[in-house]
């Protein structure tokens, strides 16, 4: 009997086969991945300095372990290099294994930064467990970070550097931080609060030329000004990985195109997590991976399941000043409604006919949270 393969051991990966497992399902599970394996939570790397986190405390299971768990082959640091969706076979280096379904789950990559300069190659991103390490150790003897965006990752990893004492600057072109997800009023809030606790903005400009300085860089910003940093931290976004799918004749978009069963453009060919387009959604966020892999694992074992989306806000690991919010549909007609105290702001995007259809809370309103998501219509019904 040929077995379901997954390539990837994100969460994604190694969530549907937990979720295929828990169904009782006995059919063989292949899992292939590039990396080593080890099962960690990618979303914990962004405070894990706070809490004292190390990359080997961080992996909570290696790739031998998580095999037994799900009773599952799992092959380490192999690279599939081409799908033949016809045949239904995979190349892995010079291997070829066939599949009766195939998962990609195939996460997302930084943008790459664009900058001028002899160090411009010189910024680093953190996208996975061995990008974490080498930041620690790079920053073990470094008193200033730069980060090139102020969104959500970017604010993140400000703060829980400067919890541990570094000194940081985030430099980026809009007015105020995480500007994509909520209104101004509430960025502002943000921004104070971690200008209170050291953090140094450098908004409404970007970052032009990147050269050594001595044993760091200077960055040329696009106001003429410069800043100098030890390490200097590319925080500009992620994008889905979709070039093994478009190599294959997959539908393709900003991510993998999947319909409403995680199915593919092609027969027997699904996608989930960060890499997936459904509907025009990309959500890079842990909730929609669990609910994708609970749905997708009830297809997979013959029972057709419809992805649904509740509504699902994001909390912004960002102690000093926490975030919580659930952005309105993409193109909604409406405005936001706010309230601002001492504490923190509450912000409710209300549409044309007046009904809650997105918020932004700040500080102490943050408590707020369950009481607007039981309000909000689910994302995919």
């Amino acid at each position: 009997m040929k077995p379901v393969v997954i390539i990837g051991t994100g969460l994604a990966g190694y969530n549907l086969a937990r979720e295929i497992r828990k169904l009782g399902a006995n059919i063989p599970l292949q899992i292939v991945t590039a990396d080593d394996g080890q099962f960690y939570s990618k979303p914990m790397l962004s405070n894990a300095l706070t809490n004292s986190k190390t990359p080997s405390v961080l992996a909570i299971a290696s790739a031998e372990q998580m095999s037994q768990q799900l009773n599952a082959t799992i092959q380490t640091n192999r690279t599939v290099t081409a799908i033949d969706t016809v045949s239904q076979q995979l190349e892995i280096d010079k291997d070829i294994i066939s599949y009766d379904k195939l998962v990609l789950t195939l996460g997302a990559e930084p943008y790459p930064l664009s900058l001028n300069g002899d160090a411009a190659s010189e910024t680093v991103s953190i996208n996975n467990l061995d990008d974490y390490a080498r930041f620690r150790n790079a920053i073990e003897n470094s008193t200033h970070i730069a980060i090139i965006g102020p969104g959500l990752i970017g604010c993140e990893f400000a703060n829980d550097l400067c919890n541990v004492g570094k000194h940081v600057t985030v430099i980026g072109p809009d007015a105020t931080p995480l500007a994509r997800l909520i209104p101004t009023e509430a960025g502002s809030a943000l921004r104070d609060a971690l200008k209170r606790i050291g953090i140094e903005w450098r908004l409404g400009v970007v970052a032009e030329e990147m050269d050594f300085n001595g044993n760091g860089y200077r960055l040329r910003l696009s106001d003429a000004t410069y800043v100098d940093a030890e390490i200097v931290l590319s925080a500009i976004g992620l994008r889905p990985n979709i070039r093994l799918a478009q190599t294959a004749g997959l539908r393709t978009n900003r991510g993998i195109v999947v319909d409403r069963n995680l199915a593919t453009s092609i027969e027997k060919v699904y996608a989930l997590g960060d890499c997936m387009e459904v509907e025009g959604l990309v959500l890079p966020f842990v909730m929609p991976i669990m609910h994708c892999a609970r749905a997708l694992a009830r297809t997979l074992v013959q029972q057709p399941t419809r992805l649904f989306y509740p509504a699902m806000p994001i909390a912004v690991k960002t102690p000093a000043h926490p975030v919580i919010v659930s952005p309105p549909p993409a193109g909604a007609n409406g405005d936001w409604r706010i309230n601002i105290d001492e504490y923190g702001v509450h912000a409710e995007f209300r549409d044309d006919k007046g009904q809650l259809s997105g918020f932004a809370l700040t500080g102490a309103a943050t408590r707020e949270r369950q009481s607007l998501t039981s309000k909000l219509p689910p994302l995919l019904a």
